[in-house]
């Protein structure tokens, strides 16, 4: 008996555990506007290599810092000399004529020299600007990352949006189909009476075959829109996707978009460029700099061994030591004014890059008015189109009404249902214009992300 509690306890604990397994990747797969944001941001590869792109820039400034440090070098350094160098010595040395020489080989048939050196950086005017262009480096990397978040909050933000309207879309299709194979069923019937003609059902058949193609097309659409939105994200193409916000509009004064003079400082796209431009001016210091000296010492300890036979590990034998310190000063006397002009150069950079930010700037106000202006446009474009379609609706109801009463005729009906419709599209390509609109104008003023 107790055992088949305990198996009972088990199975229910596997259940359990499966439930709830199942139940936390059900949730995984539901997905806010910010949440859909979030996961990109961990998700998508071309953000992921503008992280990376910072931590390589902390790598690269701490390798400069290394040339900073003491540079130490060990080496072995073992010769089996196949043949002994020989070398001529004057023959009047040994009783011969002047002017002869006589071949001597010197030395050993096998060396061998183990040591170390070392070398200290003391003062050099490209390590000194280097170190503030590393550091230089990492800010410009940090502000490209926040860039990259930008454009990627950009993409998604507009798939997101464009999988919502046409969710929206196939939900109006639904019921215009729905309304319309009524009509369609209701006028065959009357047809088949007597009490309308055959070209009547044919006009509401033609427009209930567009209406389930425009829905098996829109039903397509969604599908790539939820494919481009998980691609913008990162997230498997093979996944389901579940989106759990929905289009909504307040009434909002549409003057609160009103861009009048922009801080161009908040946009990244500005930021870099500063930040090039502290580069370019870096470099300008650099080739000045490059007429200091610079000084470097260094040190080695060697101990070396000749032999006639291999026996360098034999104790009694001696090794003999060499130890040497030294500084260099190395100046830079004539160039043939090759610095002078590289000076001239990075002077005319800065002047460009001058030029560049002011060019951004203006672009920069132009581009928030002209998203702006969008933005407006779009936003009383909706307003226009939400009331056209209420009035469309009106109408096809009124002309409804007024067939199924008999005082009204076919041909209203299918132009109102055509006018409805078009209505009912207008209205949602105004939504999706006065969404991706607003997040225009958010990307142009640099607040698209906080």
């Amino acid at each position: 008996m107790k055992t088949n509690v305990n198996s009972y306890i088990l199975i229910f604990s596997i259940s359990v555990t499966g439930f709830l397994a199942k139940a936390q990747q059900a949730s995984s797969n539901n997905f806010s506007l910010q949440q859909a944001i979030d996961y990109s941001l961990k998700n998508s590869p071309n953000y992921l290599n503008a992280d990376l792109d910072l931590q390589n820039a902390d790598y690269k400034r701490k390798e400069i810092t290394g040339l900073g440090l003491p540079q130490i070098n060990g080496s072995i350094d073992l010769k089996d000399y196949l043949a002994i160098p020989t070398s001529l010595l004057p023959g009047q040395f040994f009783g011969a004529p002047a002017g002869t020489y006589i071949p001597v080989k010197f030395g050993t048939k096998y060396n061998a020299t183990a040591g170390f050196d070392a070398s200290q950086l003391l003062f050099s005017s490209d390590y000194i600007v280097g170190l503030k262009a590393a550091k230089e480096f990492i800010n410009l990397s940090k502000i490209n990352v926040q860039r990259s978040k930008v454009d990627l909050a950009s993409a998604v933000s507009k798939a997101y949006y464009n999988v919502l309207v046409n969710r929206e879309r196939i939900k109006l299709l639904d019921i215009n189909i729905v309304r319309l194979q009524k009509l369609y069923n209701d006028t065959k019937a009357l047809n088949q009476q007597g009490f309308v003609e055959q070209i009547d059902v044919e006009r509401l058949e033609v427009q209930l075959n567009n209406l389930k193609t425009e829905k098996e097309k829109t039903d397509r659409l969604i599908g790539l829109s939820e494919n481009l939105l998980k691609f913008q994200m990162g997230y498997k193409i093979a996944d389901a996707i579940s989106l759990t916000d929905s289009l909504s509009f307040n009434n909002k004064e549409v003057s609160s978009l009103n861009a009048g003079k922009i801080d161009v400082s908040k946009r990244s796209d500005y930021q870099l460029l500063q930040s090039q431009q502290s580069l370019n001016k870096l470099d300008v210091k650099r080739q000045k700099m490059g007429y200091l000296p610079t000084l470097v010492a260094y040190g080695a300890f060697q101990y070396n061994a000749q032999r006639q036979e291999f026996d360098f590990f034999d104790g009694k034998k001696d090794w003999f030591n060499v130890a040497l310190l030294g500084f260099k000063l190395n100046v830079s006397v004539f160039d043939g004014l090759q610095r002078n002009y590289r000076v001239q150069q990075a002077k005319i950079a800065v002047l460009k890059g001058e030029n560049t930010l002011k060019n951004v700037e203006m672009a920069a106000e132009l581009e928030a008015n002209v998203a702006d202006i969008s933005y407006t446009n779009a936003y009383a474009s909706l307003q226009t189109q939400k009331r056209n379609m209420l009035l469309a609706q009106h109408v096809f109801d009124v002309a409804q009404k007024k067939f199924t009463e008999g005082v009204g005729s076919n041909l209203e009906i299918t132009t109102a249902e055509s006018s409805l419709k078009e209505a009912q599209t207008n209205y949602y390509n105004s939504v999706y214009d006065m969404l991706v609109a607003e997040i225009d104008y958010k990307k142009a003023t640099g607040t698209l992300i906080k």
